[in-house]
């Protein structure tokens, strides 16, 4: 079943998700090719050939049916053109109907609630549309930003791994945050 929420953007009050499209490089490239960005997804920045490349494939949509499948939201600001970030969830079970949420944001655009604002819409999305029992979010520990985040949106933190990834900087901790849908008062989804 290819999801019919691609086809139309989720709108909130001041956002609009929508699927990326190929005039979405440069703005992709203006977040994903920092280095303060990348720091904390635990790979390199990007460069814009990278982005263009994940692009067309998150441009696509997905079918969200097996382990992997991902989608993922250019999120834009409803009276403003461009692209300010992007919001993904990423079915890491199908069968246990787990799925893992993540946000990127151009740190210019921060300290507004976007990136909360936009989240909260994908969480909803994911136990609405997406039948998602249980929505976990990883995140390096040392992003408090993001560990605001994961509170806003009701989630509680449920590991605390110590020094368990590596990159350029040295060693990194990780935190887990989760909720389940009945916790996030997704009705009807919890079968």
């Amino acid at each position: 079943m290819y999801l019919p929420v691609t086809s139309q953007p989720v709108m909130t009050e001041r956002l609009a998700l929508r699927l990326f499209t190929a005039d979405d490089i440069d703005d992709m490239y203006a977040y994903q090719g920092l280095p303060g960005v990348a720091r904390y997804l635990y790979r390199p920045p990007r460069d814009r050939a990278r982005c263009a490349e994940m692009i067309e494939r998150v441009g696509q949509g997905t079918y969200w049916k097996e382990d992997g499948d991902n989608l993922t939201l250019a999120v834009c600001r409803r009276e403003v053109p461009g692209v300010i970030g992007e919001v993904q969830v990423t079915l890491s079970s199908a069968s246990a109907r787990q799925a893992e949420i993540g946000w990127v944001f151009h740190p210019a655009h921060g300290g507004r609630g976007y990136a909360t604002e936009a989240a909260l819409a994908l969480r909803d999305l994911a136990f609405r549309e997406l039948s998602v029992h249980r929505l976990y979010a990883r995140l390096d520990a040392e992003n408090t930003a993001s560990e605001r985040i994961c509170e806003r949106l009701s989630m509680r933190r449920e590991a605390h791994l110590i020094e368990n990834d590596r990159n350029d900087w040295g060693w990194g901790s990780e935190y887990v945050y989760a909720i389940l849908a009945r916790e996030a008062g997704a009705v009807g989804t919890d079968r």
